[in-house]
């Protein structure tokens, strides 16, 4: 099926910004909170929320099978349960629907107070009901750098890493949408040179730049999916922001991996952008050496190309860019991490969210975190209002964007938010 809501030459009758990462050719989806405290699914361009429960009770979506309460719902869940061909369907109809070429809504006054919403009348919910999560450790650059901190430079990466995407499960109870203040963690911790635990709030306290994408249904237990159908089960991407306190993560994680010291949050931004609309943006991925074993080897460009960006902002000041890095270094694809997921017979549901892992890239200002900003604190990160972090302090917001961009058009995620308070 034709993906008609990519027309780079489409423009819409709702205003849209050039710089906006919402044009007409977007059309993510989310949930949102109307002004009349109605949940409702939807979608965004340019500055406006739209209905799409609205829409769809009002018939705008006449001729496409859609049960009646598919978008009337607290969650995607079920409409990414419908599959490809539904979610194309849907976003050339929206397409079509607010092309400035189509004045049935534009110019239908009672209809539209109905359907459209300025952002600013919205509260914005958390996109799906995440089932399970997993987090992967997929780029070679930050794996390269934790290896090269904690064990011998020489043999930074461990010897699985260059076969197989690594990855552990997280917990899916404390991921919170953009905007959620999250309190400092506490837990046990080992000072230098002690060989005896404390307890308290962690003073190592870190951001993850990642991204994370969200499956529909994959599979049934004990059967796994071929890399050649993975894309197929993939419905979007989020930017995602994996909190972790490095001091209670470096105690405890031995000999199971990641608990306290990740579990207390992580963060999404709450438009999930459909691997439709990134089409345009398909790259080449790293060359992987050694060749992945048979059932991990893919042909073509399945890489994307999306600009990552994190700033920090303390209170009451100006934020500082301490990271600009790229998706398009990650070594293992979002395929091979599906496929690796699923080899085993596990079964993957609709809502499902997969953790990138943190994305650096080749230089310094590359780095998603500050673990390796800092290089383990050893060098501070100077900001614009003259202080210096070598992690996140009390107060201090973390912004994380993401966007794509050719010579017609660009495609971005919005905002990925979070501000750290104080201990409770």
């Amino acid at each position: 099926m034709q993906i008609t809501a990519n027309d780079p030459n489409r423009k819409s009758w709702l205003k849209v910004t050039d710089n906006s990462d919402f044009p007409i050719q977007n059309i993510p989806f989310g949930v949102f909170l109307t002004k009349e405290d109605i949940t409702t699914i939807g979608t965004r361009i340019g500055d406006y929320a739209i209905d799409l429960g609205a829409l769809h009770q009002l018939g705008y979506f006449k001729g496409i099978p859609l049960t009646d309460d598919i978008f009337m719902q607290d969650s995607l869940n079920d409409f990414i349960s419908d599959g490809r061909k539904t979610w194309r369907l849907i976003r050339n109809r929206i397409a079509d629907i607010f092309d400035e070429t189509n004045s049935e809504l534009k110019d239908n006054a009672k209809d539209l107070d109905i359907v459209v919403f300025n952002l600013n009348e919205v509260e914005m919910l958390l996109p799906v009901n995440i089932g399970d999560y997993t987090d992967f450790f997929a780029s070679k650059e930050h794996a390269t750098n934790t290896g090269t901190m904690f064990r011998d430079p020489e043999n930074a990466l461990l010897p699985n890493w260059l076969h197989l995407p690594v990855g552990y499960h997280g917990r899916a109870s404390s991921i919170v949408v953009s905007g959620t203040d999250i309190p400092r963690p506490k837990g046990q911790t080992i000072p230098n040179d002690s060989k005896t635990p404390v307890f308290g709030p962690t003073r190592l306290l870190d951001f993850e730049m990642e991204m994370a994408f969200i499956t529909t249904d994959v599979n049934h237990l004990g059967d796994a999916i071929s890399i050649d159908e993975a894309e197929d089960y993939i419905f979007g991407m989020v930017l995602f922001n994996d909190w972790s306190a490095r001091d209670i993560q470096k105690w405890e994680y031995v000999p199971l991996g990641p608990f306290l010291g990740k579990s207390f949050a992580s963060t999404i931004s709450p438009w999930i952008v459909t691997m439709d609309a990134l089409e345009p943006f398909r790259v080449k991925s790293p060359r992987q050496e050694p060749k992945p074993l048979p059932y991990l080897l893919q042909s073509g460009d399945h890489g994307f190309d999306i600009k990552l960006q994190t700033a920090i902002k303390p209170q009451n000041q100006e934020e500082t860019i301490v990271s600009n890095s790229n998706f398009k270094y990650m070594y293992w694809t979002m395929n091979q991490q599906l496929v690796h997921h699923t080899i085993n017979g596990c079964n993957v549901r609709s809502g499902d969210l997969m953790g990138s892992g943190t994305i650096s890239g080749p230089t310094k200002d590359s780095y998603g975190s500050m673990l390796e900003l800092s290089w383990r604190g050893t060098t501070p990160v100077k900001l614009n209002n003259g202080e210096e972090r070598k992690f996140i302090n009390d107060f201090d917001e973390v912004i994380m964007r993401g966007y794509c961009k050719n010579d017609y058009i660009r495609i971005g995620f919005g905002d990925c938010i979070g501000k750290i308070l104080p201990t409770k």
